[in-house]
């Protein structure tokens, strides 16, 4: 048997395991949990993983390009293979693309797309959903079982073939949404498939696995930060929540921190804590001088720390701590892991928190440029829906920060209540991938 994982998240070399955290906390339980329910299956996906990844966890990497190229072609090509998959059985398999191949060769194919199964495909590659629609309704029409695994598809505004979409969408075997609420945006959306299905992001079931001296690394750095018994109230933001796109933007100038700035300060003022500004993002040298970089995130936190310190508005400086990184995600998330509270912007580094049990303040991303719903989706279902803000709303900002900080160890009981639930809920996601098959 074998199994073909490709879609949006098809990324150049190092980009899913060296870039952005959240990424990594997906893909490493993904590979496992396939290995799981699937045990004598040969895996094989686009994503462009290390060596030793493949390795370890027992993956065959396929050149990119049959999927997506990031070049003027891709659209072209894309339709050129559903054009001969509409007429499968007439066309000599000899004209068939590798892509088309590798389809008729699996038993079953997933599409992992995250949030990018939509509009903000676009923001990573030209024609990029366009591409993936074509890639999906051919791999249907040559018959193999297709699967669109825990995502948070759309919003759909801009789609260029919104009904191609639906029908892509309605002829998935199965539709595995990462929280409920994207599957009411679908029926909004007029998106139609008996085929869908609620579970939870494979990123709740990442465990880091840190040898002794990594272990003590991470202690050494929590003590080093932790004052006179102060909370440490861990906080990160990206160009996803700032007020002026694109997310990508810069340089950037003070005044479009000025409500994060707000915010630490009326956390610093106000409660014994210290901030602590830790990136969830990386970036990378490559080889074959290949280094970890601090990532897109870090610039943004030091100047955010830089306009909070200018403005002299806290008593103590020490009060607010930039992590330096660049951190492994089994580091970052150890050291999530040991904070009191997480204020964030970033989706997956709150589920680094609440699947750790750490109370936790959700900013949704800026919906004039990225929108989303997805922080709603996976707050509600963690059961704290109550603790996700807009980025532009500094009072209801303030206020959750508030009732957070002062209902710590309820919310904690609530999370060591549900978090169990959800890891098992993204575990049975696979298991009903194994029943597809059957």
């Amino acid at each position: 048997m074998k199994i073909f994982v490709t879609g949006l998240c098809t990324l150049h070399w190092g980009r899913l395991q060296y870039g952005n955290i959240g990424n990594y906390y997906i893909i490493e339980p993904l590979f496992r949990e396939l290995h799981r329910v699937f045990r004598e299956a040969e895996i094989i996906t686009t994503f462009q993983m290390t060596e030793d990844f493949c390795k370890a966890e027992k993956i065959t990497v396929l050149p990119m390009e049959w999927y997506y190229s990031w070049k003027e072609q891709d659209l072209e090509n894309a339709k050129n293979e559903y054009e001969l998959a509409k007429n499968f059985k007439q066309n000599s398999i000899g004209k068939f693309t590798p892509f088309m191949n590798t389809v008729l060769e699996s038993s079953l194919l997933i599409n992992v797309s995250g949030d990018m199964w939509g509009d903000n495909a676009e923001h990573v590659g030209k024609d990029r959903f366009e591409v993936d629609l074509y890639k999906m309704r051919t791999a249907q029409l040559l018959g193999v079982k297709t699967v669109l695994f825990a995502g948070t598809p759309g919003p759909f505004y801009t789609c260029k073939n919104i009904d191609f979409a639906k029908e892509v969408y309605s002829h998935f075997d199965l539709i595995i949404n990462r929280e409920p609420t994207s599957t009411q945006n679908l029926k909004k959306w007029n998106f139609e498939s008996e085929n869908v299905k609620d579970f939870a992001c494979p990123a709740f079931l990442y465990t880091p696995d840190l040898t002794e001296m990594e272990n003590d690394r991470v202690n050494q750095l929590i003590d080093k930060i932790t004052y006179q018994n102060k909370k440490k109230i861990g906080f990160t933001i990206g160009g996803f929540n700032l007020p002026v796109g694109p997310y990508d933007m810069w340089p950037r100038e003070d005044w479009q921190y000025e409500i994060f700035a707000k915010t630490i300060e009326h956390i610093i003022n106000n409660y014994d804590a210290t901030v602590i500004l830790i990136s969830h993002t990386n970036g990378f040298e490559l080889p074959p001088n290949f280094r970890l970089i601090n990532g897109r995130d870090y610039p943004i936190l030091k100047q955010l720390r830089d306009v909070v310190i200018k403005r002299e508005k806290i008593r103590n400086q020490d009060d607010i701590i930039l992590l330096d990184g660049p951190y492994l995600p089994k580091i970052t998330k150890s050291i999530i892991g040991k904070f009191d509270m997480m204020v964030t912007g970033r989706v997956h580094a709150s589920v680094a928190a609440i699947s750790q049990n750490v109370p936790t303040v959700f900013i949704n991303y800026e919906g004039s440029f990225i929108p989303s719903t997805k922080m709603y989706g996976f707050a509600n279902l963690a059961g704290v829906g109550e603790l996700v803000c807009e980025p532009k709303d500094l009072e209801k900002i303030k206020h959750t920060i508030d009732y957070c900080i002062n209902n710590l160890s309820e919310i904690h009981e609530r999370l060591e209540k549900n978090i169990p639930n959800i890891k098992a809920l993204a575990r049975n996601a696979f298991d009903e991938m194994k029943l597809l098959c059957e």
